[in-house]
Protein backbone atom coordinates (compact mmCIF):
# COMPACT_ATOMS: atom_id res chain seq x y z
CA UNK A 1 0.00 0.00 0.00
CA UNK A 2 2.83 2.39 0.89
CA UNK A 3 4.43 1.71 -2.50
CA UNK A 4 1.16 2.54 -4.28
CA UNK A 5 0.84 5.80 -2.35
CA UNK A 6 4.45 6.67 -3.14
CA UNK A 7 3.88 6.08 -6.87
CA UNK A 8 0.73 8.22 -6.79
CA UNK A 9 2.59 11.02 -5.00
CA UNK A 10 5.36 10.92 -7.59
CA UNK A 11 2.82 11.18 -10.40
CA UNK A 12 1.12 14.13 -8.70
CA UNK A 13 4.43 15.93 -8.24
CA UNK A 14 5.41 15.27 -11.84
CA UNK A 15 2.11 16.61 -13.15
CA UNK A 16 2.39 19.67 -10.91
CA UNK A 17 5.89 20.37 -12.17
CA UNK A 18 4.69 20.12 -15.75
CA UNK A 19 2.15 22.84 -15.07
CA UNK A 20 4.73 25.24 -13.61
CA UNK A 21 7.09 27.35 -15.65
CA UNK A 22 5.09 27.68 -18.83
CA UNK A 23 8.27 27.90 -20.87
CA UNK A 24 8.79 24.18 -20.20
CA UNK A 25 5.28 23.09 -21.12
CA UNK A 26 2.43 23.76 -23.50
CA UNK A 27 -1.10 24.34 -22.34
CA UNK A 28 -3.09 27.51 -22.78
CA UNK A 29 -1.45 29.85 -20.25
CA UNK A 30 1.23 32.33 -21.31
CA UNK A 31 3.24 33.68 -18.38
CA UNK A 32 4.84 37.13 -18.26
CA UNK A 33 6.97 38.50 -15.42
CA UNK A 34 5.98 42.15 -15.20
CA UNK A 35 8.49 44.99 -15.43
CA UNK A 36 9.21 47.83 -13.02
CA UNK A 37 8.55 50.64 -15.49
CA UNK A 38 5.26 51.89 -16.88
CA UNK A 39 6.39 51.29 -20.46
CA UNK A 40 6.95 47.59 -19.87
CA UNK A 41 3.72 47.29 -17.88
CA UNK A 42 1.75 48.94 -20.68
CA UNK A 43 3.20 46.66 -23.35
CA UNK A 44 2.57 43.57 -21.22
CA UNK A 45 -1.02 44.63 -20.59
CA UNK A 46 -1.54 45.18 -24.32
CA UNK A 47 -0.17 41.70 -24.99
CA UNK A 48 -2.66 40.23 -22.52
CA UNK A 49 -5.61 42.08 -24.04
CA UNK A 50 -4.78 41.17 -27.64
CA UNK A 51 -3.90 37.53 -26.95
CA UNK A 52 -7.03 36.91 -24.90
CA UNK A 53 -9.19 38.60 -27.52
CA UNK A 54 -7.67 37.02 -30.62
CA UNK A 55 -6.53 33.55 -29.48
CA UNK A 56 -7.57 30.70 -27.21
CA UNK A 57 -4.69 31.32 -24.81
CA UNK A 58 -4.77 33.09 -21.47
CA UNK A 59 -2.06 35.47 -20.23
CA UNK A 60 -0.92 35.58 -16.62
CA UNK A 61 1.12 38.64 -15.63
CA UNK A 62 3.11 37.87 -12.50
CA UNK A 63 4.94 40.11 -10.02
CA UNK A 64 7.31 42.88 -11.06
CA UNK A 65 10.97 41.93 -11.42
CA UNK A 66 14.04 43.79 -12.63
CA UNK A 67 14.83 43.50 -16.34
CA UNK A 68 17.84 41.24 -15.62
CA UNK A 69 15.81 38.91 -13.40
CA UNK A 70 13.00 38.88 -15.96
CA UNK A 71 15.46 37.84 -18.67
CA UNK A 72 16.91 35.12 -16.46
CA UNK A 73 13.43 33.73 -15.80
CA UNK A 74 12.71 33.79 -19.54
CA UNK A 75 15.87 31.85 -20.38
CA UNK A 76 15.18 29.33 -17.60
CA UNK A 77 11.71 28.74 -19.00
CA UNK A 78 9.77 30.18 -16.07
CA UNK A 79 8.01 32.70 -18.32
CA UNK A 80 7.27 32.97 -22.02
CA UNK A 81 7.93 36.50 -23.20
CA UNK A 82 8.81 40.01 -22.05
CA UNK A 83 9.08 43.51 -23.41
CA UNK A 84 12.72 44.30 -24.10
CA UNK A 85 15.09 46.34 -26.28
CA UNK A 86 17.78 45.32 -28.74
CA UNK A 87 20.35 47.56 -27.01
CA UNK A 88 19.62 45.95 -23.63
CA UNK A 89 19.88 42.51 -25.17
CA UNK A 90 23.28 43.44 -26.62
CA UNK A 91 24.94 45.17 -23.69
CA UNK A 92 23.26 43.81 -20.55
CA UNK A 93 22.08 40.30 -21.35
CA UNK A 94 24.67 39.19 -23.91
CA UNK A 95 27.40 41.41 -22.39
CA UNK A 96 28.57 42.60 -25.80
CA UNK A 97 29.19 46.04 -27.26
CA UNK A 98 28.41 47.87 -30.49
CA UNK A 99 31.97 47.16 -31.64
CA UNK A 100 31.08 43.46 -31.70
CA UNK A 101 28.48 44.02 -34.44
CA UNK A 102 29.86 42.94 -37.84
CA UNK A 103 30.12 45.68 -40.42
CA UNK A 104 27.00 45.94 -42.52
CA UNK A 105 24.75 44.25 -39.96
CA UNK A 106 22.22 46.10 -37.82
CA UNK A 107 22.23 45.92 -34.05
CA UNK A 108 18.73 44.37 -34.14
CA UNK A 109 19.67 41.59 -36.57
CA UNK A 110 22.95 40.84 -34.80
CA UNK A 111 21.45 40.47 -31.33
CA UNK A 112 18.59 38.38 -32.69
CA UNK A 113 20.95 35.88 -34.28
CA UNK A 114 23.21 35.80 -31.22
CA UNK A 115 20.42 35.55 -28.63
CA UNK A 116 18.71 32.76 -30.56
CA UNK A 117 21.95 30.80 -30.80
CA UNK A 118 23.17 31.35 -27.23
CA UNK A 119 19.98 31.80 -25.17
CA UNK A 120 17.19 30.34 -27.36
CA UNK A 121 15.26 33.63 -27.33
CA UNK A 122 14.66 36.22 -30.03
CA UNK A 123 12.91 39.52 -30.71
CA UNK A 124 9.69 39.91 -32.67
CA UNK A 125 8.94 42.95 -34.84
CA UNK A 126 10.14 46.33 -33.61
CA UNK A 127 7.45 48.29 -31.78
CA UNK A 128 8.63 51.64 -33.17
CA UNK A 129 10.12 52.90 -29.89
CA UNK A 130 13.78 53.84 -29.41
CA UNK A 131 13.88 54.02 -25.63
CA UNK A 132 17.59 54.67 -25.45
CA UNK A 133 19.45 55.92 -22.43
CA UNK A 134 19.72 59.70 -22.51
CA UNK A 135 21.43 62.32 -20.38
CA UNK A 136 19.20 65.15 -19.20
CA UNK A 137 19.38 68.33 -17.13
CA UNK A 138 16.73 70.70 -15.78
CA UNK A 139 15.97 73.44 -18.28
CA UNK A 140 17.37 76.09 -15.93
CA UNK A 141 20.73 74.27 -15.81
CA UNK A 142 20.72 73.98 -19.59
CA UNK A 143 20.04 77.72 -19.90
CA UNK A 144 22.64 78.65 -17.27
CA UNK A 145 25.48 76.75 -18.93
CA UNK A 146 24.19 76.82 -22.53
CA UNK A 147 24.00 73.02 -22.73
CA UNK A 148 22.88 71.35 -25.95
CA UNK A 149 25.07 68.25 -26.16
CA UNK A 150 26.70 65.88 -23.67
CA UNK A 151 30.10 67.26 -24.70
CA UNK A 152 28.95 70.68 -23.49
CA UNK A 153 29.03 69.23 -19.97
CA UNK A 154 32.80 68.63 -20.02
CA UNK A 155 33.96 72.14 -18.95
CA UNK A 156 31.25 72.53 -16.28
CA UNK A 157 30.92 68.98 -14.91
CA UNK A 158 33.03 69.88 -11.87
CA UNK A 159 30.23 72.20 -10.73
CA UNK A 160 27.44 69.66 -11.18
CA UNK A 161 26.10 66.65 -9.29
CA UNK A 162 25.20 63.55 -11.28
CA UNK A 163 22.59 61.19 -9.94
CA UNK A 164 20.76 58.17 -11.31
CA UNK A 165 19.11 54.95 -10.16
CA UNK A 166 21.34 52.23 -8.70
CA UNK A 167 21.15 50.11 -11.86
CA UNK A 168 22.96 52.75 -13.91
CA UNK A 169 25.93 52.51 -11.54
CA UNK A 170 26.07 48.70 -11.76
CA UNK A 171 28.53 46.71 -13.83
CA UNK A 172 25.72 44.86 -15.67
CA UNK A 173 26.50 45.88 -19.23
CA UNK A 174 28.74 48.42 -20.94
CA UNK A 175 26.25 51.29 -21.16
CA UNK A 176 26.59 52.37 -17.54
CA UNK A 177 28.07 55.25 -15.53
CA UNK A 178 31.80 54.42 -15.43
CA UNK A 179 32.16 53.65 -19.15
CA UNK A 180 30.01 56.70 -19.93
CA UNK A 181 32.08 59.27 -18.00
CA UNK A 182 35.32 57.75 -19.25
CA UNK A 183 34.12 57.91 -22.86
CA UNK A 184 33.14 61.58 -22.63
CA UNK A 185 35.88 62.65 -20.21
CA UNK A 186 33.45 63.87 -17.55
CA UNK A 187 34.49 64.61 -13.97
CA UNK A 188 31.41 65.52 -11.96
CA UNK A 189 31.52 67.32 -8.63
CA UNK A 190 29.74 64.32 -7.15
CA UNK A 191 27.96 61.23 -8.39
CA UNK A 192 25.38 59.39 -6.36
CA UNK A 193 22.90 56.56 -6.83
CA UNK A 194 19.31 57.18 -5.72
CA UNK A 195 16.23 55.01 -5.47
CA UNK A 196 14.36 54.87 -8.75
CA UNK A 197 11.21 56.33 -7.21
CA UNK A 198 13.13 59.31 -5.81
CA UNK A 199 15.21 60.24 -8.84
CA UNK A 200 12.85 62.74 -10.43
CA UNK A 201 11.97 64.41 -7.12
CA UNK A 202 15.71 64.76 -6.41
CA UNK A 203 16.10 66.52 -9.77
CA UNK A 204 13.11 68.78 -9.15
CA UNK A 205 14.38 69.63 -5.65
CA UNK A 206 17.80 70.62 -6.98
CA UNK A 207 19.70 67.76 -5.32
CA UNK A 208 20.75 66.42 -8.71
CA UNK A 209 21.89 68.57 -11.65
CA UNK A 210 22.43 65.88 -14.28
CA UNK A 211 20.76 62.51 -14.62
CA UNK A 212 20.26 59.52 -16.87
CA UNK A 213 16.77 58.96 -18.24
CA UNK A 214 14.96 56.78 -20.70
CA UNK A 215 14.02 58.71 -23.81
CA UNK A 216 10.34 57.71 -23.71
CA UNK A 217 9.72 58.31 -19.99
CA UNK A 218 6.74 60.61 -19.40
CA UNK A 219 8.36 61.89 -16.21
CA UNK A 220 10.90 63.76 -18.35
CA UNK A 221 8.00 65.91 -19.51
CA UNK A 222 6.73 66.45 -15.98
CA UNK A 223 10.15 67.43 -14.62
CA UNK A 224 10.77 69.79 -17.57
CA UNK A 225 14.07 68.13 -18.41
CA UNK A 226 16.16 68.95 -21.44
CA UNK A 227 17.62 65.85 -23.07
CA UNK A 228 21.17 66.52 -24.27
CA UNK A 229 22.25 65.28 -27.67
CA UNK A 230 24.53 62.24 -27.53
CA UNK A 231 26.90 63.95 -29.95
CA UNK A 232 29.56 61.22 -29.82
CA UNK A 233 27.02 58.39 -30.09
CA UNK A 234 27.93 56.57 -26.89
CA UNK A 235 24.53 55.02 -26.32
CA UNK A 236 23.29 52.52 -28.91
CA UNK A 237 19.73 52.29 -30.13
CA UNK A 238 17.27 50.63 -27.79
CA UNK A 239 14.53 49.53 -30.17
CA UNK A 240 11.60 48.11 -28.23
CA UNK A 241 10.36 44.64 -29.19
CA UNK A 242 8.82 41.59 -27.58
CA UNK A 243 11.44 39.03 -26.58
CA UNK A 244 10.14 35.46 -26.79
CA UNK A 245 11.38 31.93 -26.22
CA UNK A 246 12.24 30.14 -29.45
CA UNK A 247 9.77 27.32 -28.73
CA UNK A 248 6.82 29.59 -27.82
CA UNK A 249 4.79 29.31 -31.01
CA UNK A 250 5.34 25.58 -31.35
CA UNK A 251 4.10 24.98 -27.80
CA UNK A 252 0.95 27.04 -28.36
CA UNK A 253 0.16 25.94 -31.91
CA UNK A 254 -3.03 24.18 -30.77
CA UNK A 255 -4.51 26.79 -28.44
CA UNK A 256 -3.16 29.85 -30.28
CA UNK A 257 -2.09 29.03 -33.85
CA UNK A 258 -2.21 32.76 -34.68
CA UNK A 259 -0.15 33.81 -31.65
CA UNK A 260 2.82 35.23 -33.57
CA UNK A 261 0.56 37.21 -35.87
CA UNK A 262 -1.33 38.55 -32.84
CA UNK A 263 1.80 39.64 -30.99
CA UNK A 264 3.21 41.32 -34.08
CA UNK A 265 0.12 43.53 -34.26
CA UNK A 266 2.06 45.69 -31.80
CA UNK A 267 4.88 46.06 -34.31
CA UNK A 268 5.36 49.59 -35.59
CA UNK A 269 2.29 51.12 -33.93
CA UNK A 270 4.28 53.33 -31.53
CA UNK A 271 6.74 56.19 -31.77
CA UNK A 272 8.72 57.89 -29.01
CA UNK A 273 6.27 60.76 -28.56
CA UNK A 274 3.33 58.37 -28.29
CA UNK A 275 5.05 56.35 -25.58
CA UNK A 276 6.00 59.51 -23.67
CA UNK A 277 2.32 60.46 -23.61
CA UNK A 278 1.22 56.96 -22.57
CA UNK A 279 3.67 56.75 -19.68
CA UNK A 280 2.82 60.34 -18.71
CA UNK A 281 -0.84 59.32 -18.43
CA UNK A 282 0.13 56.58 -15.96
CA UNK A 283 2.97 58.17 -13.99
CA UNK A 284 1.73 61.75 -13.81
CA UNK A 285 -1.99 61.80 -14.48
CA UNK A 286 -2.59 58.75 -12.31
CA UNK A 287 -4.48 56.62 -14.82
CA UNK A 288 -4.25 52.85 -14.47
CA UNK A 289 -2.13 50.74 -16.81
CA UNK A 290 -5.12 48.67 -18.06
CA UNK A 291 -7.12 51.86 -18.68
CA UNK A 292 -4.39 53.50 -20.76
CA UNK A 293 -3.51 50.27 -22.61
CA UNK A 294 -7.15 49.58 -23.52
CA UNK A 295 -7.81 53.10 -24.76
CA UNK A 296 -4.70 53.07 -26.95
CA UNK A 297 -5.51 49.71 -28.54
CA UNK A 298 -9.08 50.79 -29.18
CA UNK A 299 -7.88 54.00 -30.84
CA UNK A 300 -5.67 51.86 -33.08
CA UNK A 301 -8.63 49.65 -33.96
CA UNK A 302 -6.99 46.56 -32.48
CA UNK A 303 -9.32 46.02 -29.54
CA UNK A 304 -13.10 45.74 -29.55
Amino acid sequence: MKKVIAVIMCLVLALSAAGCGSGKSGGDEIVIMDGQFSEMKLIHQMVKMLVEQDTGAKVVIKDEVSPVNGFNELVKGNCDLMNSYDGTLLTTYLKLDTKDIPEGQTLYDFVNETALKEKKVYLLDKLGINNTYAIAVPQKIADQYKLETISDLVPVAGKLVFGAEHEFFSEEGSMKFNPFVKFYGLNFKESKPVDLGLKYSAVENGNIDVTEVYATDGLNKKAKLKVLKDDKSFFPEYNGALLVRSDLFERFEKTAPNLKETLNKLGGIFDDETMVNLTYAVDVEGKTVPEVAKQFLQEKGLLK
